[in-house]
């Protein structure tokens, strides 16, 4: 396998973003047992910081970050030319987050992540649709 930014290529990427330690380690272990290579960041200003950003995968960002929100983030992001599938997590989202993170083109999962809510999510988001019968 080949190796690019220290990761292996041809694995799926997930780039997640929380500021719960806890949270960071679990999820690496689950995704990386699903076969998912995975990044970590404690906050947007780590992300934002990486001048090595792979150009694919997924982001799974929480929303309530210290210093700049998860939708910040992403808005960042977006400026900076990085166009990855994005998922916002939080807990008890209203009506209006809900709205912004679709407006902002993401996906959002609801805490506390139940059964395999968000590695669904996460496979959808890096699965491309099939494409109109004949196409292949």
């Amino acid at each position: 396998m080949q190796m690019q930014c220290g990761l292996v290529v041809g694995q799926p990427l997930v780039v997640v973003v929380d500021d719960d330690q806890a949270l960071r380690n679990s999820l690496k272990f689950s995704f990386e047992v699903e076969g998912f290579e995975v990044l970590l960041y404690a906050d947007a200003e780590q992300l934002l910081g990486d001048d090595e950003l792979p150009d694919q995968g997924c982001l799974v960002i929480d929303f309530n970050l210290p210093g700049l929100n998860g939708l910040t983030l992403l808005a960042r992001l977006r400026e900076r030319g990085v166009t990855m599938p994005a998922i916002v997590m939080t807990s008890h989202p209203s009506t209006i987050l809900r709205e912004r993170v679709r407006a902002a083109g993401a996906r959002m999962v609801e805490k506390p992540l139940l059964n395999n809510s968000l590695h669904d999510v996460v496979r959808a988001e890096l699965d491309p649709p099939p494409g109109p019968p004949g196409s292949a």
